[in-house]
């Protein structure tokens, strides 16, 4: 291969149509050459047929004048040969006539393919320089935190590049946005005002058509100008549009619909093709710069805004009490911390559902912030909890401001989904820079045990901490005791312990209370007189109630495996449950799966929440019996009207509060009082269970009174399995 050979086979479009034009000459000198020789071939054939027949024309004629027999035969088969001579010629020629047409014909078919061929070699192939060009915009795209924060001003750097290798009048990105379309304009340079008319009304045009978009739709135009010269009668018609639109919005671009690049400088094909390559690439940019960015701007917001009411959230109230307490100790100021938590707020998302519940933390979190100075600070620490920070304000100040805003929350009114009007209260707690505390935790911990005591005051109620009688120690060892509560619940290591009741008249083991013991990481166990104070106050019954539960139905399937019959159980439930959140229909479902009888099942509350809800607990002795389970009152007497309740609600058992059985051998009050109310009990046809019984004596004494059943250490202490504990192997108590 020489050189000029060599030259022909470099990846350039130009090389190939070099190449091609110095083929095309050699195959045209071939076709021409073979034209000519096909036409002198036929100008000789004219001649030797003409010839030829001149000579037959002689022999014939000599023929004619010869006598001698023998000279006329030698002549006539000459002649003959001769006419068997021209149809060989002719047969000849015709054959190669058909071979010179048919060379001919594929030797223009090979032209033409040829031409074909490197035409399109030359359409496709891209210079280097066209690649280096093309590489040099990619490069100046870096995606940073920065710049996709400013998405804008990072478009309009990468156009600044592109302009500098590929330059361009005028550059379009068009959205798709909630009034219509947006449609963003970068200009190189300065344009007159006619000029940017023009562009509008015409090129935005040309644009929406050439994406597909509909010519009425009302657009939204901002304009961008990228430094550059000065540009002199740029005529729109001399403007050559490339456009690359977003295929069936199916990449998430933030509603990027397409871009396009307008030049007035004639591009070849190859600069066509690198420049729709670097489009399909700004398309990606330009969609993902802007989500980006606006993801940026949302995680940037709901790191310190609550996502549900748009209030400050525990992290930013975290900050911000770091910062209150550096200022007022720098400044020597007094600030306060208010933590409001609404009161039953369970109870409204249990009954009415947690989408009306979140639109009752809205509207709350709205007529907060409403009723605050400016400078204070409103945040939603979770759930039904708020917190409020009331700069450079004493307790004397934060009290009004409390008691303002409790009053104020109070007096909201809310509708259930069928109309009705509900009202919800709210509990607050008060603690005071620097008088109450100085760090962030300490300030909590106050704060949190005044929000407490308000809700032991009964709720609806204002509190300020009390140092005297609250140490900031004793509420950190309540928060990690509660720590250790939620730990051990989700490590399933709350178990239920079984302690026997037994019949004061034959002394046989009636039933069994479960209750709760925790069991500590090193193994030891802690009574539930220990940790139930704290399962109440953070919010933690329900979980206890369901883990207890589900624990003692399935002791009691192994019972039924073993013995062939189930046991009678006792469970306590949290006070909560009287409202309906459920318990009931989890014991039924898990009976059901178990083969449990819920009447082996016998529900007990305290006296004390029983009868504070008496129209909840109607329903809630309604609901129980519907699905075969019974109910014991515990504590019954330690309430101040029990007589008055038990005319109202009826019970299969209750239990006679420990507090008078104990003493009913050395009081007389007590004697009588325990008396009476078995004898009323027996009237009305409901069981009684002596608690407490700590003595041989004490059992005796409530067996000659009339009460049925009797529980005590003396009896039997709370075992981890069902048949233990002090209790004889025949299952039965003798006394």
């Amino acid at each position: 291969m020489n050189n000029s050979q060599t030259a022909y086979t470099a990846s350039n479009p130009y090389h190939i149509n070099n190449l091609r034009e110095h083929v095309m000459k050699q195959l045209s000198a071939l076709l021409e050459s073979q034209t000519r020789t096909r036409n002198f071939a036929a100008s000789i054939t004219t001649l030797v047929k003409r010839v030829h027949a001149e000579s037959l024309e002689g022999i014939e004629q000599a023929l004619s004048r010869i006598d001698d027999s023998v000279t006329a035969d030698v002549l006539q088969q000459s002649m003959t040969a001769c006419q068997n001579l021209d149809i060989a010629l002719n047969s000849l020629v015709d054959e190669r006539r058909r071979q010179w047409h048919k060379n001919g014909k594929y030797l223009k078919q090979v032209i033409d393919e040829f031409n074909e061929t490197t035409s399109f070699l030359a359409s496709i192939l891209v210079e280097k320089e066209l690649l280096e060009r093309q590489s040099q915009v990619l490069e100046n795209i870096i995606f940073s935190h920065e710049k996709v924060s400013q998405w804008k001003e990072f478009v309009q750097e990468i156009l600044t590049g592109f302009h500098a290798i590929f330059p361009f009048n005028f550059f379009f990105i068009a959205f798709a946005e909630e009034h219509g379309l947006s449609l963003y304009f970068y200009y190189l340079g300065d344009y007159s005002d006619p000029a940017k008319q023009e562009v509008r009304q015409c090129l935005s045009k040309d644009m929406l058509r050439q994406l597909n978009l509909p010519q009425d739709a009302p657009l939204d135009i901002e304009e961008f100008h990228i430094p550059g010269l000065p540009q002199k009668n740029v005529t729109i018609d001399d403007i050559k549009m490339i456009t690359v639109p977003v295929p069936n919005q199916t990449y998430g671009l933030a509603g990027l619909l397409g871009v396009a690049f307008a030049s007035v400088d004639a591009l070849s094909i190859q600069e066509q093709a690198i420049i729709r390559s670097l489009l399909s690439v700004m398309v990606m940019v330009v969609g993902s710069s802007k989500v980006l960015s606006r993801t940026l701007s949302e995680l940037e917001y709901y790191s310190i805004h609550d996502p549900l009411t748009g209030i400050h959230n525990r992290r930013y109230f975290n900050d911000m009490l770091d910062y209150e307490i550096a200022r007022s100790e720098r400044h020597q100021h007094e600030f306060s911390v208010l933590l409001l938590d609404l009161d039953d707020f369970k109870d409204i998302n249990d009954s009415y559902g947690h989408l009306l519940g979140d639109e009752v933390l809205k509207k709350i979190a709205e007529s907060i912030t409403t009723h605050m100075r400016k400078g204070d600070i409103a945040t939603r620490m979770g759930g039904d909890e708020f917190a409020i920070i009331l700069p450079e304000t004493p307790l004397s100040g934060a009290k009004t401001a409390a008691e303002s805003i409790r009053a104020h929350l109070h007096g909201l009114t809310f509708a259930t989904p069928i109309g009705k009007p509900f009202h919800v209260s709210t509990s607050i707690g008060i603690t005071c820079y620097p008088k109450d505390a100085q760090t962030v935790q300490e300030l909590m911990t106050g704060v949190d045990v005044a929000l407490y005591r308000a809700k032991n005051r009964g709720k609806n109620d204002v509190c300020e901490f009390d140092a005297a009688t609250h140490s900031t120690e004793s509420v950190r060892t309540s928060r990690s005791l509660a720590e250790d509560l939620r730990t051990a619940l989700s490590e399933d290591r709350i178990i239920p312990f079984f302690q026997p009741i037994v019949d004061c008249h034959t002394g046989e083991i009636f039933a069994y209370e479960s209750v709760a013991r925790m069991i500590e990481p090193n193994g030891n166990t802690i009574a539930a007189s220990q940790f139930i104070e704290t399962i109440e106050k953070y919010g933690l019954g329900r979980n206890l109630d369901r883990a207890i539960v589900s624990k003692v139905i399935e002791a009691n399937k192994i019972a039924m495996l073993a013995q062939g019959k189930p046991k009678r159980l006792f469970i306590n439930l949290s006070a909560q449950e009287i409202q309906g959140r459920g318990i009931l229909g989890f014991a039924e479902e898990l009976c059901g799966q178990l083969g449990v009888p819920p009447s082996s099942i016998v529900f007990e509350i305290l006296e004390r929440d029983a009868i504070s809800d008496m129209s909840h607990m109607s329903k809630f002795l309604t609901n129980l019996r519907k699905k075969g389970f019974a109910f014991a009152l515990d504590d019954f007497g330690s309430g101040y009207n029990s007589f008055h309740y038990l005319r109202e609600l009826h019970f299969e058992y209750v239990k006679i509060d420990g507090a008078f059985v104990r003493n009913i051998l050395n009081s007389r009050i007590d004697r009588a009082l325990v008396r009476n109310l078995s004898n009323l009990c027996q009237e009305l046809d409901i069981l009684t269970i002596g608690e407490f019984v700590e003595s041989q004596e004490i059992f005796d004494l409530l067996g000659e009174m009339g009460v049925n059943y009797g529980q005590g250490f003396h009896i039997g202490v709370p075992q981890s399995s069902l048949g233990n504990g002090n209790m004889k192997t025949t299952d039965s108590y003798r006394y």
